[in-house]
């Protein structure tokens, strides 16, 4: 059995030669399981918005604040816990904020009024901030390189389950009580009591070798990459042999790196990408139940008919498994994004309820495409030393204009209807694809260290 106390590059090149075990699909499993509640929540605002317009007798204003409480504590979530997970560590992180959103998601369910119920949906969506962002820097981590994009697209394939079991609960428990609890508290009760068991199971998760490397605790990483060798070779046999370790080993770096060559460029483009993709993405998933009251259904069909348009979130993050390493990262976001921008139109414009609902459920099989595609993409274009920092802070920017995106929406849906809501998404999907023509560098089947490297 081959043990090392050499740097970095030689642990990275152990882990790159590992087949798929076991071991590969138990992290992937309970990595998957946390984003289950990640994007459960994101997607409850929805549901929870055109719930309490009527129980609580909302206005605009109220309305836009039940759905956009979570995301503006994801904002400042993403920055100050992605920040610490280059400082602190990624497994440490991922049971802070899981642990945090368990307790804040049961405090919501007790909420009495709509100020109490913001505030825990802030603090609950705060704690949360960092999931997706922690998801994308662990899997990639931990994955070799000429897989990493499928195996992160199978934990976001579990994950975004999540998003239609939010829809379909709602339409089952709002409209009644349960066991003398308002319906809609029974989903807050889903959440908190999910993501406490999945906490448990992540206590068990290994620290990222690459950042033990990374902070001088090379024994420790060396502890951690052997132990996975052993656990493939009792399934596997024995292991190919590594290859040669990259011939410069990444360093640690600053935080103000990413705001230097070769990475400015690269800062710019995310920054820019992720202002643009929310509005395409998670302005859908949030708006869509809102979208479908203002057509003229009731809250349970409206839930109905999203619930299974929101079917496409998994579907379409299992459809991008088989083509996500066969097609270049940056070309599978463009074509992904042009789709969801006319299947968006479709939408919106759309009368019949056969057509809202297919064109729904295209988009949402596109948008997970698209998702996939740039959750591995942010990974990978950042080195070891930044990586959850820089996707944090760029990410927090998506979370930013989610909070914003109600207030402006649902005016804009209110006064002018849902086809200028959706026309005006799909030209802003529009620029999101230059933007990454333009400023993007390729990943697809490139070592982390030589993308970060930027050769």
């Amino acid at each position: 059995m081959e043990r090392s106390e050499q740097g970095g590059g030689d642990l990275i090149a152990r882990l790159d030669r590992l087949p798929m075990s076991r071991w590969h699909w138990a992290l992937i499993t309970v990595v998957g399981l946390g984003t289950f509640f990640d994007l459960y929540e994101v997607f409850l605002g929805g549901v929870l918005g055109a719930v309490l317009t009527e129980q609580w007798h909302l206005g605009t204003t109220g309305k836009s604040a039940v759905i956009a409480s979570a995301f503006a504590g994801m904002f400042v979530g993403a920055i100050v816990l992605g920040t610490a997970a280059d400082r602190l560590g990624r497994r440490r992180m991922f049971l802070v904020n899981l642990g945090l959103y368990a307790v804040f998601s049961l405090a919501t369910a007790c909420a009495t009024g709509l100020t109490s119920f913001v505030v825990l949906r802030f603090l609950g969506g705060l704690a949360l901030g960092a999931e997706l962002t922690l998801v994308d820097t662990y899997v990639s981590e931990f994955m070799p390189r000429h897989g990493r994009g499928r195996y992160l697209s199978w934990a976001y394939t579990i994950g975004f389950c999540g998003v239609p079991v939010a829809a379909f609960l709602g339409g089952r428990f709002v409209a009644d009580e349960h066991l003398l609890i308002d319906g809609w508290r029974w989903l807050l009760i889903v959440g908190g009591a999910g993501a406490a068991v999945v906490w448990a199971l992540r206590s068990r998760l290994p620290e990222s070798p690459r950042w033990l490397a990374l902070h001088g605790r090379g024994a420790e990483a060396d502890a951690v990459v052997s132990g996975i060798e052993d656990a493939v070779r009792r399934r596997a046999g024995d292991l190919p042999p590594a290859a040669a370790a990259p011939a410069e080993p990444e360093v640690r770096v600053a935080f103000t790196e990413m705001f230097r060559a070769p990475y400015l460029r690269r800062t710019s483009m995310l920054w820019i990408f992720q202002v643009l993709q929310t509005v395409g993405y998670y302005g859908f998933g949030s708006l869509a139940p809102v979208v479908l009251h203002a057509k003229g259904y009731d809250v349970v069909e409206s839930l109905g008919y999203a619930a299974v348009t929101f079917l496409g979130y998994p579907i379409g993050s299992a459809l991008s498994i088989p083509i996500i390493e066969r097609i270049e990262r940056r070309t599978l976001i463009i074509a992904s994004a042009l789709a969801m921008a006319l299947f968006g139109v479709v939408f919106g414009a759309g009368q019949a309820s056969w057509l809202i609902v297919a064109s729904g459920f295209l988009l949402t099989a596109a948008s997970n495409v698209f998702s996939n595609a740039f959750h591995t993409y942010q990974a990978e274009i950042f080195p070891t030393g930044i990586r959850s920092s820089a996707v944090g802070v760029a990410y927090s920017l998506s979370r930013l204009t989610a909070a914003v995106l109600p207030f402006v929406a649902i005016n804009v849906l209110d006064d002018l209807g849902s086809t200028a809501v959706f026309s005006g998404s799909a030209v802003i999907l529009v620029l999101l694809c230059l933007d990454v023509a333009v400023l993007g560098p390729r990943t697809t089947g490139r070592a982390l260290e030589a993308v970060a490297a930027g050769t």
